[in-house]
């Protein structure tokens, strides 16, 4: 528990300038403590007799011991971090994954904002067509009470019908796409982001376990040196093992979503270019046809609402 205030109070000091680093050292500290939180613990005014605080110490040494290699871990990332940031710690880098990673990042964000403007498309087109369909409802009425004007009030409350049946076909494909938009970016990106975080995890152990090896390689070798270099080889071979999978994990993930991507996209583009034009085009047989052509079906007749579209 003291090794692990003692590494806030030490992130803390570097907060301000290094929020990274902080992060890091606040996410380790939260899942250390939680793990101690679900542990048993013996109760106090007791002595240990009997088979059950046996079991209690046992768990307790279990506790501590997971403590303890979380704060030696904590303490050579967070070290290794701050090296990094000094310009004194070298970093592993894989300039190709890298620059793949960036990319996504990048065409999360623009993908956000085509999400974003999507969304509040979809907001304008609802709020065109309850004024349509409340000018048709008036001009319908006025027609009835207007015998002098009741063909031209008429012929526009049948325009203004149209307008709304073609309006929400519009709407259906717009939220199709939206829908789809919101699938790649929230879940597909993000997935692979979250398999992004582990390797960027294991990137940083792997190199603060590097950096302890070589440390002690260039020591003295005497026989307590020579168990410790063992033991930092051993564990250094864990951390790069981790480290080379979460990079081939990374590698297929994004060789997959760039796949997924351009399917999906070439699908929606298409969808959203036929649906746009034909609506302004005042085509209506084109909107139906792009209805059947990606499978979204309207809300069947006589519904309480008006006829809105379904996703799928």
């Amino acid at each position: 528990m003291k090794l692990a205030l003692c590494l806030v109070a030490m992130g803390a000091l570097v907060m301000d300038s290094f929020p990274q680093v902080w992060l890091y050292v606040r996410e380790a500290v939260v899942r250390a403590l939680g793990s101690l939180g679900s542990g048993r613990h013996p109760s106090h005014g007791t002595s240990p007799s009997g088979p059950g605080d046996e079991v209690a110490r046992g768990i307790a040494g279990e506790k501590f011991d997971i403590v303890k290699k979380w704060g030696i871990n904590t303490y050579k990332c967070t070290k290794q971090l701050l090296s990094e940031r000094f310009g004194r710690g070298s970093r592993t880098v894989d300039l190709e994954l890298e620059l793949q990673i960036e990319l996504l990042r990048e065409t999360k964000r623009k993908y956000e904002s085509v999400l974003q403007l999507g969304r509040a498309l979809t907001a304008h087109l609802y709020s065109l067509l309850q004024t349509q369909h409340a000018l048709g409802d008036a001009f319908a009425d006025l027609s009835q009470k207007s015998p002098e004007l009741q063909e031209e009030f008429g012929y526009n409350a049948e325009t203004q019908k149209l307008l709304c049946k073609n309006g929400e076909t519009l709407l259906g494909a717009v939220n199709f796409f939206v829908s789809s938009i919101n699938t790649l970016v929230t879940k597909t990106m993000e997935d692979t982001l979250m398999t992004v975080k582990q390797y960027e995890a294991a990137r940083l152990e792997y190199d603060a376990y590097r950096t302890d090896l070589e440390e002690l390689s260039l020591g003295p070798r005497d026989a307590g040196t020579r168990g410790r270099l063992e033991s930092a080889q051993a564990t250094f071979q864990t951390h790069r093992d981790k480290y080379e999978k979460l990079r081939g994990d990374v590698a297929i993930k994004l060789k997959f979503l760039e796949e997924n991507k351009i399917k999906v996209m070439h699908k929606q583009l298409l969808l959203f270019h036929n649906a746009v034009s034909a609506y302004f085009a005042g085509n209506q047989k084109q909107l139906e046809q792009t209805l059947q052509q990606f499978n979204i079906k309207l809300r069947p007749p006589g519904a309480e609402k008006p006829s809105w579209l379904e996703e799928q």
